[in-house]
């Protein structure tokens, strides 16, 4: 996932944890017309593409994506536990064990005196649609 104009390395530092001030976005080559276009500003991976930007302006390019508000679709996955892979590119609904259509992900720096997992590292967030609708969340400490 490297790139010479250095896409790859921030898709990496994100997954690590170490881009807390970014938001990444995964988009489904379903849920994309043009998947190479968007190619240009991420990073294709197996069935989508994803990308890493600023917070504001990921929050707006996910919305211009999808149609949903960032924050409140986050809200709404929040309430049922779902399995998305490390590279967020895929996953398993918990209705119906599909991968995700998409996902919108954000990481917290670790954080001793908030406790549990923030404690541990760094912690991922990662919200995903399944294309049978079901929202979903799932968060873990990062490898870095």
């Amino acid at each position: 996932m490297t790139g010479d104009d250095g896409r790859g390395e921030r898709v990496e530092a994100f997954l690590a944890g170490e881009r807390p001030d970014d938001v990444a976005i995964f988009l489904s080559e379903g849920m994309v017309d043009g998947v190479e276009k968007l190619a240009a500003h991420g990073e294709r991976v197996e069935g989508g593409v994803l990308v890493v930007v600023s917070g504001q302006n990921g929050r707006n390019a996910f919305t211009a994506a999808t149609g949903l508000d960032a924050f409140t679709f986050a809200k709404e996955a929040m309430e049922r536990e779902g399995e998305v892979e490390r590279g967020l590119s895929g996953g398993r609904c918990p209705d119906c064990d599909a991968g995700p259509e998409f996902v919108f992900a954000f990481a917290e720096e670790e954080n001793e005196e908030a406790g549990r997992l923030y404690a541990e590292g760094s912690v991922l967030h990662a919200y995903a649609r399944c294309a049978c609708g079901v929202a979903y969340a799932d968060r873990w400490v990062t490898d870095a």
